[in-house]
């Protein structure tokens, strides 16, 4: 079985096609789903997704790239992870990638959530695009290895991913490992241990070969799997099952939650 640790059903490109989307998932063995806030408004909708399935789980926070919005404190977080079906703080991180000038406000936010993740005792979900020295240095500072969690959607350098997982974090790696251009990538893929690996589709986005292009969604996990279990010469069923029980070992939930 596989489990997609990083989704976006509460998207219209998802939403709109949810049963068909669930039915995609369970003919391709992808069994649990983990739902990820991005804002505190759109929160409830995703919280919805996880109260009204037994294998779809949520996460609360407020994404990097987002300005602008009210910030959330560390009391609203830590309520809002307390409600059934959410297992996580996040997505939270720093994205310097799309914006420039004073980003203290991202580093704030950044801090806000790994503060409330380490009261709350729920891992965190971390993103990071252009800003890895900066990301490590705060969840240094923070003592986010208190918490723990994943850096999700891992396009950085094996000295970054060998720093996270000092950490204690998890690396989940999406369907950019399956693209032509992603050479660095794979070999990173090659060397995180398998007991610290994640597998997602950051979907609707980033769609794996042979979908490169399309609409992504959970369904295809398997294609990450596949291309990691190619890529370290080994079963795939190694990797689902490793991956798989990572995911709940991590996020604390039973595998027979179905």
């Amino acid at each position: 079985m596989f489990v997609d640790s990083h989704c976006h059903l509460d998207f219209p490109e998802l939403a709109a096609d949810l049963p068909e989307v669930l039915r995609a998932m369970r003919e391709n063995r992808v069994t649990h789903a983990l739902c990820i806030g991005v804002e505190m408004d759109a929160w409830p909708a995703v919280h919805a997704l996880a109260t009204g399935h037994a294998n779809l789980f949520a996460s609360v926070g407020v994404h990097p790239d987002y300005a602008d919005l009210a910030e959330p404190t560390v009391d609203l977080l830590v309520a809002r992870a307390q409600e059934p079906k959410v297992v996580a703080i996040g997505e939270t991180g720093l994205d310097y990638y799309r914006r420039s000038g004073d980003l203290e406000w991202q580093r704030a936010r950044f801090r806000t959530h790994i503060r409330a993740a380490r009261e709350a005792g729920k891992p965190l979900v971390v993103h990071t695009r252009a800003a890895a020295d900066d990301t490590i240095a705060i969840m240094r500072e923070e003592r986010a290895g208190e918490a723990g969690g994943v850096m999700h959607c891992f396009t950085e350098t094996w000295d970054v991913a060998q720093r996270a997982l000092d950490l204690g974090f998890h690396i989940s790696f999406s369907g950019i490992v399956t693209f032509r251009n992603a050479g660095e990538l794979r070999d990173v893929a090659k060397r995180v241990p398998l007991e610290r690996m994640l597998i997602e589709t950051d979907s609707p986005y980033l769609a794996p070969v042979p979908h490169r292009g399309k609409r992504n969604e959970p369904a295809f996990v398997r294609h990450v799997g596949e291309a990691i279990a190619a890529l370290r010469e080994i079963p795939l069923e190694a990797v689902a099952q490793a991956t798989s029980h990572n995911f709940f070992r991590l996020f604390g939930i039973g595998a027979n939650a179905v």
